[in-house]
């Protein structure tokens, strides 16, 4: 039997490998939980953070006691829901299609084409919206204009924006989780699908009886990964992509855009850091329900 002395040495190799990464985790996600006594403290930074006096939970009643707690809560759920759904549905329609094109130049471009909205930054998506939807110069309006249309001033209307939000984050999104997808099928015993031709299955019926419960794990775990950040929001689609405009907040505003609201304007960094932790912990319990249900119903398929 090998002694632990022995393992290391015969995998001291593998063990420096890991340690960049080992490293980045502790640096970049470790050492700064200690910085969550912040969201206990009235920040004083003359005195320093660890000085500072305590405030208990009063920095939590920020979120808590506003008349738009519920209204940020709201929006940032159903939004969340919707973008999981959404992108779940088109992210696995999209790979199926790609793993049905036999050209393999063919793939790598469209696998190209979907992940470039993911790959630029969320400030050159707003732009491109912009460049679609500005009331003056805007594509969409243009092409009202004619067809003998009025204008539709899109930065002002609320009704638009959860249709526009969703539509957004798909077309920058969906394209990662098609490529994930993808590879789930593409990895699939193709003798599956030869004997299931030879018995007379339907395309449909291959693709709904083996294509996809052979992808239901992947599928699991992509929807737990998302939904442990279910109390979290992209700023970018919500702060930027609405131009942060004030006649929308009722339907744009999150909990994300909200604080950062707040700490602009009233400088509390400690009521920020508050709202960092509440949605850690939410989303901590949400992947703990969400495995612990699949657990009970589909135990090979948890996480943990």
């Amino acid at each position: 039997m090998k002694t632990k002395q022995t393992q290391i040495r015969n995998y001291w190799p593998i063990y420096v490998m890991l340690l960049p990464g080992f490293l980045y985790l502790l640096i970049n996600n470790y050492i700064p939980m200690a910085g969550i006594i912040i969201a206990f403290k009235n920040v004083d930074f003359a005195k320093g953070i660890l000085r500072s006096d305590w405030a208990g939970f009063a920095n939590f009643e920020y979120l808590f006691k506003t008349p738009d707690a519920f209204r940020i809560t709201r929006n940032t759920l159903l939004y969340n829901f919707t973008f999981i759904a959404v992108n779940l549905v088109i992210g696995v329609l999209l790979a199926i299609l790609l793993s049905e094109i036999r050209n393999r130049m063919a793939v790598k471009v469209y696998q190209t084409v979907i992940l470039l909205p993911y790959m630029i930054s969320i400030v050159i998506v707003s732009y491109l919206s912009y460049a679609f939807l500005a009331s003056d110069t805007g594509l969409i309006n243009g092409i009202r204009t004619s067809l003998g249309q009025s204008k539709i001033s899109w930065y002002t209307t609320e009704a638009y924006w959860p249709v526009i939000l969703v539509v957004v984050n798909c077309w920058k999104n969906v394209g990662y989780g098609a490529i994930v997808y993808l590879a789930s099928i593409l990895g699939i015993d193709r003798t599956l699908y030869e004997a299931a031709a030879v018995d007379g299955i339907s395309k449909l019926q291959s693709i709904r009886y083996i294509t996809l419960p052979m992808i239901r794990p992947t599928v699991i775990t992509m929807v737990l990964l998302n939904v442990g950040r279910i109390f979290y929001s992209d700023f970018g689609l919500f702060y930027q992509v609405p131009m942060n405009s004030g006649a929308l907040l009722n339907v744009t505003n999150t909990i994300d855009t909200y604080v950062y609201r707040g700490l602009i304007t009233l400088g509390d960094i400690g009521m920020s850091s508050a709202a960092g932790v509440y949605q850690s912990i939410v989303g901590f319990v949400l992947i703990l329900l969400a495995n612990w249900l699949t657990r009970r119903y589909s135990a090979e398929n948890a996480l943990f």
